[in-house]
């Protein structure tokens, strides 16, 4: 007993042994050790060696949570050759949460990979919308089109308010709206025109103007005759003139 109690001893006070946590204690199997002169320090192994066989069987509950993850993460591999095994290595764990990291650093990498290409397919359909040809005219093109879509809401807001239309009325309404003001505005124009001329037919509003295109031409070159033979530049002279001469 004593060769196996100095053996678990040696192991304790081994560079490779963890920190105890359990002081060792001061009571009756120190004074039995003492008194049957086999030295000190054995008093602390039974509170040692209880708590390392707690942690071995937390190893199995640690064991058995990573495998639920690892589940999870990683369902294609199912294989898992520690399950039949009574007792849990350090190293065992060590595999399954290696397997774990590694999957998630590739899943990290992976979507970064197809968030660069996400990325170049949106700049390359903006390319081709907006006739872009190099990527140093994308921004400029940005700040254009930003500026150019400020302008077109303001104006859709402008015209929906002049005509009284709402809000969210589409731009096919208002352009509807526009257009229908536009024939009103044309037919009021065309019924003045008539107004002026003395006349409700087209054909006799273009019979006026031929016979103003036959007239006026001669007329002007016997005004600008007069002016000539009276010098004088201003059409309103011409009268005056003319009754001097008599």
């Amino acid at each position: 007993l004593l060769k196996v109690l100095s053996r678990i001893d040696s192991i304790l006070q081994s560079p490779r042994a963890p920190p105890l946590i359990f002081r060792p204690s001061k009571g009756t199997v120190q004074n039995y050790i003492k008194e049957t002169g086999q030295g000190r320090g054995f008093e602390h192994l039974p509170v040692t060696v209880a708590m390392w066989a707690d942690q071995l069987m937390a190893l199995k509950d640690l064991h058995r949570s990573l495998r639920k993850l690892s589940l999870e993460l990683l369902p294609w591999n199912t294989a898992d050759p520690q399950d039949n095994r009574e007792s849990i290595r350090v190293e065992d764990l060590q595999l399954i949460a290696d397997a774990i990291l590694e999957e998630l650093e590739n899943k990290e990498k992976n979507s970064q990979t197809s968030s660069l290409t996400t990325l170049s397919a949106i700049v390359s359909h903006f390319q081709k919308l907006f006739d872009v040809n190099s990527l140093s005219g994308v921004y400029p093109r940005m700040n254009e089109v930003y500026i150019k879509l400020g302008e077109m809401t303001n104006v859709m807001r402008n015209l929906h308010e002049l005509l009284e239309l709402d809000s969210s009325a589409p731009p096919t309404v208002v352009v509807d709206t526009v257009g229908k003001l536009c024939d009103i505005i044309n037919k009021n124009v065309t019924e003045q025109v008539q107004q002026l001329l003395g006349t409700q037919d087209i054909h006799s509003i273009i019979n006026k103007l031929e016979e103003h295109e036959c007239f006026f031409p001669p007329f002007q070159a016997l005004i600008q005759d007069l002016l000539c033979l009276l010098e004088i530049s201003n059409v309103d002279d011409i009268l005056p003139a003319v009754q001097n001469l008599k």
